[in-house]
């Protein structure tokens, strides 16, 4: 599983699909709905929000309007649309580590989205996450 603190538009088409189904999974166990990955270390962020499943339908929904500006069909009522939305913190090591994992798997499966990745002095992180200065988050599995 793998709940991204980048911005989905960085994302090839397999990578965009992949989180949206995952972190639909990770809505479900945070509902109760499912026994696996309950202790899954990607939820601990969510889990320790004040509402979890606001924030994961918060989450969602950056994903779901980025997967409309790409012309893709997913389900718009996976989503709860009644989150109240807030920020979480997402660290500047966490975001370091990402970019470089997901140039990794751009390098093989996207070519040019790994060129324009690679020619950014910025990279955005997902609207719902404020970046603070720190290591690589606890929770990130290396």
């Amino acid at each position: 599983m793998r709940i991204w603190s980048i911005h989905p538009k960085y994302l090839d088409t397999k990578g965009l699909v992949a989180l949206w189904r995952e972190t639909l999974l990770a809505k479900n166990v945070l509902e109760g709905k499912t026994k696996g990955y309950r202790n899954h270390p990607q939820l601990d962020r969510f889990k320790q929000a004040d509402y979890p499943t606001d924030r994961i339908n918060q989450y969602l929904a950056t994903v779901y309007n980025e997967a409309l500006t790409r012309n893709y069909n997913f389900d718009k009522e996976k989503i709860d649309w009644s989150f109240k939305p807030s920020t979480l913190n997402v660290t500047s090591g966490q975001i370091k580590y990402e970019t470089q994992h997901l140039l990794n798997k751009l390098k093989t499966r996207d070519k040019e989205k790994f060129d324009r990745l690679t020619s950014l002095k910025k990279i955005d992180q997902h609207p719902m996450f404020k970046i603070v200065k720190g290591d690589i988050e606890n929770w990130e599995i290396t």
